[in-house]
Protein backbone atom coordinates (compact mmCIF):
# COMPACT_ATOMS: atom_id res chain seq x y z
CA UNK A 1 0.00 0.00 0.00
CA UNK A 2 1.40 3.00 -0.45
CA UNK A 3 0.20 5.20 1.97
CA UNK A 4 0.69 2.86 5.13
CA UNK A 5 -2.41 2.41 7.69
CA UNK A 6 -4.97 4.52 5.02
CA UNK A 7 -8.36 3.72 5.77
CA UNK A 8 -11.58 5.55 5.61
CA UNK A 9 -13.70 4.22 8.20
CA UNK A 10 -11.98 6.79 10.89
CA UNK A 11 -12.74 10.05 9.07
CA UNK A 12 -14.97 11.82 11.75
CA UNK A 13 -12.00 10.92 14.66
CA UNK A 14 -9.42 11.64 11.61
CA UNK A 15 -10.35 15.09 11.02
CA UNK A 16 -10.76 16.10 14.58
CA UNK A 17 -7.29 14.78 15.22
CA UNK A 18 -5.52 16.66 12.33
CA UNK A 19 -7.53 20.21 13.38
CA UNK A 20 -6.37 20.16 17.10
CA UNK A 21 -2.86 18.94 15.60
CA UNK A 22 -2.78 21.92 13.86
CA UNK A 23 -3.92 24.47 16.47
CA UNK A 24 -1.30 22.88 18.45
CA UNK A 25 1.25 23.08 15.83
CA UNK A 26 0.65 26.58 14.90
CA UNK A 27 2.28 28.58 17.68
CA UNK A 28 5.38 26.08 18.18
CA UNK A 29 5.75 26.00 14.20
CA UNK A 30 6.30 30.17 14.71
CA UNK A 31 8.15 29.76 17.98
CA UNK A 32 10.73 27.35 16.62
CA UNK A 33 10.77 29.14 13.26
CA UNK A 34 12.20 32.56 15.15
CA UNK A 35 14.37 30.34 17.42
CA UNK A 36 16.21 28.77 14.42
CA UNK A 37 17.23 31.91 13.09
CA UNK A 38 15.52 31.48 9.53
CA UNK A 39 12.56 33.26 10.49
CA UNK A 40 9.07 32.18 11.69
CA UNK A 41 7.40 31.40 8.07
CA UNK A 42 10.73 28.68 7.65
CA UNK A 43 8.93 27.11 10.88
CA UNK A 44 5.41 27.37 9.16
CA UNK A 45 6.97 25.83 6.10
CA UNK A 46 8.78 23.12 7.76
CA UNK A 47 5.43 21.97 9.62
CA UNK A 48 2.96 22.39 6.59
CA UNK A 49 5.69 20.25 4.30
CA UNK A 50 7.11 17.73 6.65
CA UNK A 51 4.30 17.19 8.41
CA UNK A 52 2.10 16.26 5.15
CA UNK A 53 4.81 14.01 2.99
CA UNK A 54 5.86 12.45 6.45
CA UNK A 55 2.51 11.28 7.05
CA UNK A 56 1.70 10.15 3.34
CA UNK A 57 5.33 8.46 3.06
CA UNK A 58 5.77 7.42 7.02
CA UNK A 59 5.13 4.29 8.95
CA UNK A 60 3.37 5.71 11.85
CA UNK A 61 0.19 5.71 10.75
CA UNK A 62 -1.19 8.32 13.68
CA UNK A 63 2.24 10.45 13.86
CA UNK A 64 2.07 14.27 13.14
CA UNK A 65 5.54 15.60 12.12
CA UNK A 66 7.23 18.88 12.39
CA UNK A 67 9.63 20.77 13.55
CA UNK A 68 10.77 20.05 17.02
CA UNK A 69 12.73 21.33 19.86
CA UNK A 70 16.14 19.58 19.44
CA UNK A 71 15.52 19.77 15.44
CA UNK A 72 15.66 23.75 15.63
CA UNK A 73 18.54 23.75 17.89
CA UNK A 74 20.60 21.86 15.43
CA UNK A 75 19.19 23.70 12.12
CA UNK A 76 20.01 27.41 14.53
CA UNK A 77 23.50 26.02 14.35
CA UNK A 78 23.65 25.39 10.49
CA UNK A 79 21.71 28.64 9.75
CA UNK A 80 24.74 30.71 11.82
CA UNK A 81 27.10 28.67 9.86
CA UNK A 82 25.83 29.42 6.41
CA UNK A 83 24.40 33.13 7.67
CA UNK A 84 26.30 34.73 4.33
CA UNK A 85 24.39 32.15 2.10
CA UNK A 86 20.80 30.78 3.42
CA UNK A 87 20.51 28.18 0.48
CA UNK A 88 23.51 26.28 1.78
CA UNK A 89 21.43 25.46 5.19
CA UNK A 90 18.21 24.32 3.07
CA UNK A 91 20.61 22.24 1.36
CA UNK A 92 22.09 20.30 4.21
CA UNK A 93 18.22 20.10 5.11
CA UNK A 94 17.90 18.19 2.03
CA UNK A 95 21.09 16.34 2.29
CA UNK A 96 19.62 15.30 5.59
CA UNK A 97 16.62 13.87 3.97
CA UNK A 98 18.58 11.86 1.12
CA UNK A 99 20.80 10.38 4.52
CA UNK A 100 17.12 9.56 6.38
CA UNK A 101 16.13 7.82 3.01
CA UNK A 102 18.89 6.24 2.99
CA UNK A 103 18.61 5.08 6.75
CA UNK A 104 15.33 3.69 6.13
CA UNK A 105 16.58 1.42 2.08
CA UNK A 106 19.34 0.42 4.52
CA UNK A 107 17.07 -0.74 7.14
CA UNK A 108 19.40 1.04 9.64
CA UNK A 109 16.00 2.20 11.73
CA UNK A 110 16.09 -0.87 14.36
CA UNK A 111 19.56 0.01 15.41
CA UNK A 112 18.96 3.70 16.20
CA UNK A 113 17.16 2.78 18.95
CA UNK A 114 20.19 1.15 20.26
CA UNK A 115 21.96 4.62 21.49
CA UNK A 116 22.41 4.36 25.06
CA UNK A 117 19.81 5.82 27.35
CA UNK A 118 22.21 8.13 29.10
CA UNK A 119 23.68 9.83 25.94
CA UNK A 120 19.96 10.12 24.86
CA UNK A 121 18.96 11.73 27.84
CA UNK A 122 22.25 14.07 28.71
CA UNK A 123 21.00 14.98 25.04
CA UNK A 124 17.41 16.20 25.64
CA UNK A 125 18.66 17.60 29.08
CA UNK A 126 20.78 19.69 26.72
CA UNK A 127 18.67 20.47 24.16
CA UNK A 128 16.03 21.70 26.82
CA UNK A 129 19.24 24.26 28.76
CA UNK A 130 19.86 25.60 25.15
CA UNK A 131 16.47 26.48 24.28
CA UNK A 132 16.10 27.94 27.47
CA UNK A 133 19.17 29.96 27.56
CA UNK A 134 18.34 30.80 24.03
CA UNK A 135 14.55 33.10 25.41
CA UNK A 136 16.59 34.70 27.36
CA UNK A 137 16.96 37.78 25.30
CA UNK A 138 13.83 37.85 23.86
CA UNK A 139 12.27 37.58 27.15
CA UNK A 140 13.38 40.41 28.17
CA UNK A 141 12.68 42.50 24.79
CA UNK A 142 15.92 42.02 23.50
CA UNK A 143 17.26 40.96 19.93
CA UNK A 144 18.52 36.99 20.66
CA UNK A 145 22.01 36.86 19.34
CA UNK A 146 23.46 33.20 18.19
CA UNK A 147 24.94 31.00 19.91
CA UNK A 148 24.85 29.28 23.38
CA UNK A 149 27.81 30.96 24.91
CA UNK A 150 26.94 34.59 23.79
CA UNK A 151 23.42 34.55 25.13
CA UNK A 152 24.80 33.33 28.25
CA UNK A 153 27.75 36.20 28.12
CA UNK A 154 25.25 38.26 27.03
CA UNK A 155 22.51 38.08 30.46
CA UNK A 156 24.50 40.70 32.29
CA UNK A 157 23.50 43.02 30.01
CA UNK A 158 19.99 41.91 28.92
CA UNK A 159 18.95 42.13 32.89
CA UNK A 160 20.51 45.07 33.48
CA UNK A 161 18.55 47.08 30.49
CA UNK A 162 15.24 45.10 30.31
CA UNK A 163 12.35 46.05 28.00
CA UNK A 164 9.29 46.13 30.92
CA UNK A 165 6.11 45.31 28.27
CA UNK A 166 8.28 42.37 26.78
CA UNK A 167 9.05 41.19 29.89
CA UNK A 168 5.44 41.40 31.71
CA UNK A 169 4.50 39.42 28.08
CA UNK A 170 6.36 36.28 28.77
CA UNK A 171 5.80 36.49 32.15
CA UNK A 172 1.73 36.37 31.19
CA UNK A 173 2.36 33.68 28.63
CA UNK A 174 4.64 31.66 31.36
CA UNK A 175 1.48 31.69 33.58
CA UNK A 176 -0.94 30.64 31.17
CA UNK A 177 0.91 27.59 29.53
CA UNK A 178 1.76 26.87 33.40
CA UNK A 179 -1.13 27.65 34.91
CA UNK A 180 -4.29 27.05 32.37
CA UNK A 181 -6.51 24.24 33.89
CA UNK A 182 -7.07 20.72 31.95
CA UNK A 183 -10.98 21.12 30.89
CA UNK A 184 -10.05 24.42 29.70
CA UNK A 185 -6.60 23.28 27.71
CA UNK A 186 -9.05 20.29 26.11
CA UNK A 187 -11.04 23.00 24.41
CA UNK A 188 -8.01 24.99 23.28
CA UNK A 189 -4.74 24.20 24.02
CA UNK A 190 -2.54 26.13 26.46
CA UNK A 191 -0.19 27.58 23.93
CA UNK A 192 -2.45 28.87 21.41
CA UNK A 193 -4.67 30.26 24.36
CA UNK A 194 -1.37 32.13 25.56
CA UNK A 195 -0.58 33.02 22.16
CA UNK A 196 -3.86 34.80 21.39
CA UNK A 197 -4.00 36.66 24.54
CA UNK A 198 -0.10 38.31 24.31
CA UNK A 199 -0.90 38.89 20.94
CA UNK A 200 -4.01 41.18 22.28
CA UNK A 201 -2.23 42.60 24.95
CA UNK A 202 0.13 43.96 23.07
CA UNK A 203 -1.83 45.14 20.53
CA UNK A 204 -3.28 47.19 23.07
CA UNK A 205 -1.81 47.93 26.59
CA UNK A 206 1.78 46.73 26.14
CA UNK A 207 2.64 48.47 22.83
CA UNK A 208 6.51 48.56 23.39
CA UNK A 209 7.13 44.97 23.47
CA UNK A 210 8.85 43.45 19.83
CA UNK A 211 6.59 41.55 17.70
CA UNK A 212 7.48 38.90 14.55
CA UNK A 213 6.95 41.78 11.85
CA UNK A 214 7.19 40.85 8.14
CA UNK A 215 6.22 37.24 7.47
CA UNK A 216 5.96 36.23 3.41
CA UNK A 217 3.11 35.60 2.06
CA UNK A 218 1.60 32.67 -0.58
CA UNK A 219 3.29 30.05 -1.50
CA UNK A 220 7.22 29.66 -1.56
CA UNK A 221 9.26 29.61 -4.00
CA UNK A 222 11.47 26.56 -4.61
CA UNK A 223 15.05 26.93 -3.41
CA UNK A 224 17.52 25.56 -5.99
CA UNK A 225 20.24 23.90 -4.23
CA UNK A 226 23.89 25.29 -4.10
CA UNK A 227 27.28 23.06 -2.91
CA UNK A 228 30.53 24.61 -1.93
CA UNK A 229 33.09 22.22 -2.27
CA UNK A 230 35.25 23.89 0.45
CA UNK A 231 32.50 23.15 2.84
CA UNK A 232 30.91 20.34 1.32
CA UNK A 233 31.78 18.01 4.29
CA UNK A 234 30.58 20.45 7.02
CA UNK A 235 27.30 20.44 5.65
CA UNK A 236 27.61 16.30 5.05
CA UNK A 237 28.59 16.52 9.18
CA UNK A 238 25.71 18.87 10.09
CA UNK A 239 23.55 16.75 7.34
CA UNK A 240 24.11 13.31 9.22
CA UNK A 241 23.67 14.87 12.42
CA UNK A 242 20.23 15.73 11.69
CA UNK A 243 19.10 12.96 10.11
CA UNK A 244 20.55 11.12 13.33
CA UNK A 245 18.56 13.30 15.47
CA UNK A 246 15.45 13.57 13.09
CA UNK A 247 15.60 9.85 13.07
CA UNK A 248 15.87 9.01 16.98
CA UNK A 249 13.01 11.61 17.63
CA UNK A 250 10.85 10.56 15.17
CA UNK A 251 11.08 7.06 16.13
CA UNK A 252 10.50 7.67 20.24
CA UNK A 253 7.31 9.67 19.19
CA UNK A 254 6.42 6.22 16.94
CA UNK A 255 6.94 4.77 20.30
CA UNK A 256 4.31 6.80 21.87
CA UNK A 257 1.74 6.49 19.19
CA UNK A 258 2.29 2.71 18.90
CA UNK A 259 1.65 2.82 23.29
CA UNK A 260 -1.64 4.94 22.64
CA UNK A 261 -3.24 3.47 19.60
CA UNK A 262 -2.16 -0.72 20.68
CA UNK A 263 -0.08 -0.79 17.37
CA UNK A 264 3.06 -1.59 15.71
CA UNK A 265 5.21 0.87 13.50
CA UNK A 266 7.51 0.33 10.33
CA UNK A 267 10.82 2.20 11.61
CA UNK A 268 12.43 1.69 7.95
CA UNK A 269 9.77 2.96 6.29
CA UNK A 270 9.28 6.24 8.84
CA UNK A 271 12.63 7.14 7.97
CA UNK A 272 11.79 6.91 4.25
CA UNK A 273 8.89 9.22 4.98
CA UNK A 274 10.38 11.49 7.57
CA UNK A 275 13.52 12.22 5.06
CA UNK A 276 11.41 12.86 1.99
CA UNK A 277 9.58 15.13 4.17
CA UNK A 278 12.50 17.20 5.04
CA UNK A 279 13.80 17.18 1.39
CA UNK A 280 10.83 18.53 0.06
CA UNK A 281 11.04 21.30 3.39
CA UNK A 282 14.30 21.91 2.40
CA UNK A 283 13.42 22.87 -1.37
CA UNK A 284 10.65 25.04 -0.16
CA UNK A 285 12.63 27.01 2.91
CA UNK A 286 11.13 24.97 6.02
CA UNK A 287 12.35 24.11 8.51
CA UNK A 288 13.69 20.37 8.86
CA UNK A 289 11.16 18.33 11.25
CA UNK A 290 10.47 14.94 12.81
CA UNK A 291 7.57 12.97 14.68
CA UNK A 292 6.75 15.60 17.15
CA UNK A 293 5.10 14.55 20.18
CA UNK A 294 3.03 16.54 21.72
CA UNK A 295 1.16 16.93 18.30
CA UNK A 296 0.99 13.52 17.96
CA UNK A 297 -0.69 12.78 21.02
CA UNK A 298 -3.24 15.69 20.70
CA UNK A 299 -4.40 13.98 17.89
CA UNK A 300 -4.64 10.48 19.09
CA UNK A 301 -6.89 11.68 21.77
CA UNK A 302 -8.86 13.55 19.74
CA UNK A 303 -9.73 10.51 17.54
CA UNK A 304 -7.00 10.61 14.76
CA UNK A 305 -5.38 7.08 13.68
CA UNK A 306 -4.60 6.95 10.06
CA UNK A 307 -1.98 9.31 7.76
CA UNK A 308 -5.41 11.64 6.88
CA UNK A 309 -4.95 13.19 10.54
CA UNK A 310 -1.44 14.26 9.83
CA UNK A 311 -1.79 15.31 6.36
CA UNK A 312 -5.05 17.21 7.10
CA UNK A 313 -2.89 18.68 9.94
CA UNK A 314 -0.44 19.94 7.21
CA UNK A 315 -3.32 21.49 4.55
CA UNK A 316 -4.98 23.26 8.07
CA UNK A 317 -1.79 25.28 8.71
CA UNK A 318 -1.16 25.74 5.11
CA UNK A 319 -4.78 27.67 5.00
CA UNK A 320 -3.65 29.65 8.00
CA UNK A 321 -0.87 30.61 6.48
CA UNK A 322 -2.52 32.16 3.68
CA UNK A 323 -5.49 33.43 4.91
CA UNK A 324 -4.04 34.23 8.30
CA UNK A 325 -0.14 35.66 7.44
CA UNK A 326 -0.97 39.25 8.32
CA UNK A 327 -2.06 38.90 12.07
CA UNK A 328 0.93 36.39 12.24
CA UNK A 329 3.16 39.75 12.11
CA UNK A 330 1.86 41.12 15.23
CA UNK A 331 2.90 38.30 17.23
CA UNK A 332 5.03 39.38 20.22
CA UNK A 333 8.56 37.55 20.81
CA UNK A 334 8.32 37.46 24.15
CA UNK A 335 5.03 34.90 23.80
CA UNK A 336 7.27 32.38 21.84
CA UNK A 337 9.63 33.21 24.28
CA UNK A 338 7.42 32.19 27.02
CA UNK A 339 6.31 28.96 24.63
CA UNK A 340 9.68 28.21 24.00
CA UNK A 341 10.53 28.32 27.52
CA UNK A 342 8.12 25.85 28.34
CA UNK A 343 8.81 23.55 25.74
CA UNK A 344 12.76 23.45 26.76
CA UNK A 345 11.55 22.71 30.68
CA UNK A 346 9.37 19.61 29.18
CA UNK A 347 12.00 18.36 26.99
CA UNK A 348 14.89 18.32 29.91
CA UNK A 349 14.95 14.70 31.16
CA UNK A 350 13.90 15.33 34.84
CA UNK A 351 13.09 10.96 35.43
CA UNK A 352 16.35 10.66 34.94
CA UNK A 353 17.62 13.86 37.33
CA UNK A 354 15.23 12.90 39.94
CA UNK A 355 17.01 9.56 40.48
CA UNK A 356 20.56 10.96 40.03
CA UNK A 357 21.23 8.91 43.79
CA UNK A 358 20.18 5.72 42.41
CA UNK A 359 21.93 6.26 39.30
CA UNK A 360 25.16 3.84 38.16
CA UNK A 361 27.81 6.33 38.43
CA UNK A 362 29.23 5.31 34.82
CA UNK A 363 25.31 6.41 33.41
CA UNK A 364 25.65 9.52 35.10
CA UNK A 365 29.73 10.61 33.68
CA UNK A 366 27.98 10.00 30.43
CA UNK A 367 24.66 11.88 31.17
CA UNK A 368 26.84 14.81 32.64
CA UNK A 369 29.22 14.51 29.58
CA UNK A 370 27.01 14.61 26.86
CA UNK A 371 24.90 17.23 28.53
CA UNK A 372 28.01 20.21 28.87
CA UNK A 373 29.77 19.49 25.68
CA UNK A 374 26.47 19.61 23.78
CA UNK A 375 25.78 23.19 26.24
CA UNK A 376 29.42 24.51 25.40
CA UNK A 377 30.62 22.86 22.62
CA UNK A 378 28.41 21.94 20.08
CA UNK A 379 25.74 18.91 19.59
CA UNK A 380 27.69 17.22 17.44
CA UNK A 381 30.68 16.69 19.69
CA UNK A 382 28.47 16.28 22.70
CA UNK A 383 26.63 12.94 21.08
CA UNK A 384 29.83 11.65 19.68
CA UNK A 385 31.80 11.55 23.13
CA UNK A 386 28.50 10.51 24.76
CA UNK A 387 28.23 7.25 22.10
CA UNK A 388 32.32 6.73 22.55
CA UNK A 389 32.35 7.01 26.63
CA UNK A 390 29.52 4.91 27.22
CA UNK A 391 30.90 2.17 24.46
CA UNK A 392 34.16 2.31 26.46
CA UNK A 393 32.40 1.78 29.62
CA UNK A 394 29.98 -0.93 28.85
CA UNK A 395 33.15 -2.58 27.10
CA UNK A 396 35.19 -2.36 30.73
CA UNK A 397 31.84 -3.54 32.22
CA UNK A 398 31.85 -6.65 30.15
CA UNK A 399 35.45 -7.20 29.77
CA UNK A 400 34.97 -7.49 33.93
CA UNK A 401 32.31 -9.75 33.74
CA UNK A 402 34.21 -11.81 31.33
CA UNK A 403 37.23 -12.23 33.42
CA UNK A 404 35.25 -13.11 36.05
CA UNK A 405 34.00 -15.98 34.40
CA UNK A 406 37.90 -16.93 33.23
CA UNK A 407 39.22 -19.97 35.06
CA UNK A 408 42.66 -21.73 35.42
CA UNK A 409 42.10 -24.65 37.28
CA UNK A 410 45.04 -26.82 38.77
CA UNK A 411 43.46 -29.52 41.01
CA UNK A 412 40.26 -30.94 42.48
CA UNK A 413 37.33 -27.73 43.25
CA UNK A 414 33.64 -28.30 44.17
CA UNK A 415 32.38 -25.79 42.39
CA UNK A 416 31.24 -24.71 39.02
CA UNK A 417 31.40 -26.14 36.43
CA UNK A 418 33.25 -28.91 37.21
CA UNK A 419 31.12 -32.50 38.68
CA UNK A 420 32.69 -34.88 41.21
CA UNK A 421 33.83 -36.94 38.90
CA UNK A 422 36.01 -33.98 37.05
CA UNK A 423 37.19 -32.65 39.93
CA UNK A 424 38.71 -36.07 40.97
CA UNK A 425 40.73 -36.12 37.73
CA UNK A 426 42.02 -32.71 38.19
CA UNK A 427 43.04 -33.53 41.97
CA UNK A 428 44.83 -36.83 41.06
CA UNK A 429 46.42 -34.76 38.65
CA UNK A 430 47.15 -32.10 40.04
CA UNK A 431 50.50 -31.45 38.87
CA UNK A 432 50.20 -32.65 35.61
CA UNK A 433 46.77 -31.21 34.28
CA UNK A 434 45.69 -27.61 33.93
CA UNK A 435 42.42 -26.80 32.59
CA UNK A 436 41.28 -23.16 31.20
CA UNK A 437 37.45 -23.23 31.33
CA UNK A 438 35.94 -20.14 29.87
CA UNK A 439 32.53 -18.91 29.71
CA UNK A 440 30.30 -16.80 28.51
CA UNK A 441 31.04 -14.26 25.43
CA UNK A 442 34.97 -13.44 24.07
CA UNK A 443 35.67 -10.29 23.10
CA UNK A 444 38.62 -7.72 22.68
CA UNK A 445 37.85 -6.06 25.80
CA UNK A 446 39.42 -9.08 27.69
CA UNK A 447 41.45 -10.85 25.91
CA UNK A 448 44.82 -9.66 26.37
CA UNK A 449 43.97 -9.60 30.26
CA UNK A 450 43.47 -13.52 29.61
CA UNK A 451 46.77 -14.04 27.73
CA UNK A 452 48.42 -11.99 30.82
CA UNK A 453 46.81 -14.43 33.42
CA UNK A 454 47.80 -17.42 31.90
CA UNK A 455 51.63 -16.28 31.58
CA UNK A 456 51.19 -15.17 34.97
CA UNK A 457 50.17 -18.18 36.41
CA UNK A 458 53.19 -20.65 37.69
CA UNK A 459 51.61 -24.13 36.54
CA UNK A 460 50.77 -22.98 33.56
CA UNK A 461 54.81 -23.73 32.65
CA UNK A 462 54.80 -26.53 34.98
CA UNK A 463 52.17 -29.48 33.79
CA UNK A 464 52.18 -31.48 30.97
CA UNK A 465 48.29 -31.14 29.93
CA UNK A 466 46.40 -28.02 28.89
CA UNK A 467 42.83 -28.87 28.68
CA UNK A 468 41.18 -25.85 26.99
CA UNK A 469 37.34 -25.41 27.18
CA UNK A 470 35.47 -23.36 25.76
CA UNK A 471 31.84 -25.39 25.56
CA UNK A 472 30.20 -22.36 27.28
CA UNK A 473 31.10 -19.46 24.95
CA UNK A 474 28.55 -18.91 22.75
CA UNK A 475 30.02 -15.98 20.47
CA UNK A 476 33.88 -15.07 19.87
CA UNK A 477 34.89 -12.06 18.24
CA UNK A 478 38.34 -11.64 15.78
CA UNK A 479 40.39 -10.41 19.02
CA UNK A 480 39.49 -13.11 21.34
CA UNK A 481 40.65 -15.43 18.08
CA UNK A 482 44.16 -13.73 18.45
CA UNK A 483 44.04 -14.16 22.15
CA UNK A 484 43.28 -18.26 22.20
CA UNK A 485 45.99 -18.46 19.28
CA UNK A 486 48.35 -17.00 21.50
CA UNK A 487 47.74 -18.93 24.59
CA UNK A 488 48.18 -21.94 22.36
CA UNK A 489 51.61 -21.02 20.84
CA UNK A 490 52.37 -20.68 24.50
CA UNK A 491 51.16 -24.59 25.03
CA UNK A 492 53.35 -25.49 22.23
CA UNK A 493 56.24 -23.90 22.76
CA UNK A 494 56.04 -25.02 25.98
CA UNK A 495 55.72 -28.94 24.55
CA UNK A 496 52.87 -29.23 26.31
CA UNK A 497 49.41 -31.50 25.56
CA UNK A 498 46.96 -29.65 23.84
CA UNK A 499 42.89 -30.85 24.04
CA UNK A 500 39.97 -29.05 23.24
CA UNK A 501 36.57 -30.33 24.34
CA UNK A 502 33.91 -29.29 22.23
CA UNK A 503 32.69 -26.17 20.84
CA UNK A 504 29.81 -24.53 20.03
CA UNK A 505 29.35 -24.35 16.11
CA UNK A 506 29.23 -20.81 15.59
CA UNK A 507 32.84 -20.08 18.04
CA UNK A 508 34.19 -23.15 16.19
CA UNK A 509 33.60 -21.94 12.76
CA UNK A 510 35.48 -18.32 13.55
CA UNK A 511 38.59 -20.08 15.42
CA UNK A 512 38.61 -22.29 11.87
CA UNK A 513 38.55 -19.19 9.82
CA UNK A 514 41.53 -17.56 12.03
CA UNK A 515 43.77 -20.35 11.55
CA UNK A 516 43.16 -21.91 15.49
CA UNK A 517 42.21 -25.02 15.32
CA UNK A 518 45.10 -25.86 13.28
CA UNK A 519 46.55 -26.35 16.84
CA UNK A 520 44.79 -28.91 17.54
CA UNK A 521 46.03 -32.17 16.89
CA UNK A 522 43.26 -34.99 15.42
CA UNK A 523 41.96 -37.36 18.16
CA UNK A 524 42.68 -34.16 21.03
CA UNK A 525 39.29 -33.02 20.63
CA UNK A 526 36.76 -34.31 22.99
CA UNK A 527 32.82 -33.99 23.22
CA UNK A 528 32.84 -33.83 26.51
CA UNK A 529 34.83 -31.77 29.63
CA UNK A 530 35.63 -35.61 31.41
CA UNK A 531 36.26 -37.87 28.66
CA UNK A 532 39.39 -34.55 27.40
CA UNK A 533 40.58 -34.70 31.46
CA UNK A 534 40.76 -38.20 31.21
CA UNK A 535 42.65 -38.00 28.16
CA UNK A 536 45.07 -35.70 29.11
CA UNK A 537 46.13 -37.68 31.95
CA UNK A 538 46.54 -40.85 29.89
CA UNK A 539 48.81 -38.59 27.64
CA UNK A 540 50.22 -37.01 30.89
CA UNK A 541 51.43 -40.35 31.93
CA UNK A 542 49.18 -40.49 34.75
CA UNK A 543 49.43 -44.23 36.97
CA UNK A 544 45.99 -43.90 38.27
CA UNK A 545 43.76 -46.57 36.71
CA UNK A 546 40.52 -44.64 36.76
CA UNK A 547 42.33 -42.40 34.36
CA UNK A 548 43.90 -44.23 31.73
CA UNK A 549 41.36 -46.71 31.25
CA UNK A 550 40.25 -47.16 27.76
CA UNK A 551 43.38 -45.60 26.46
CA UNK A 552 46.26 -47.64 24.67
CA UNK A 553 49.49 -46.30 23.29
Amino acid sequence: MLVNGLRFDNLRGDIYGGIVAAVVALPLALAFGVASGAGAIAGLYGAIFVGFFAALFGGTPAQCSGPTGPMTVVMAGIVVQFSDQPALAFTTVILAGICQILFGVCRIGQYISLIPYPVISGFMSAIGAIIIILQIGPALGHQGLKGVLTNLSAIPDFVSDPVFDALLVFLLTISIVCLTPGRISKIIPASLLALIVGTLVVANVLTDAPVIGDIPQGFPEIIRPIFDVDILMLMLESAVVLAMLGSIDSLLTSLVCDNMTRSHHDSNRELIGQGIGNIVAGFLGGLPGAGATMRSVANIRTGGRTPISGMLHSVILLAILLGLGPLAEKIPLAVLAGILFKVGVDIIDWRFLKRLRGVPRADLVVMASVFLITVLVDLITGVAVGVVLASLLFVKEMSELELANFRIIVGGIHEAPLDSEESEVLERNKERILLIHIEGPMSFGSAKTMVRRVMADHAFNTVKSVVFDLSDVPIIDGTACTAVDDILAMVHANGQHLIFVAMQPKVSSVLENFGVKAHIRPGHQFETRLTALKHAAYVAGSKHSDDVSGYKI
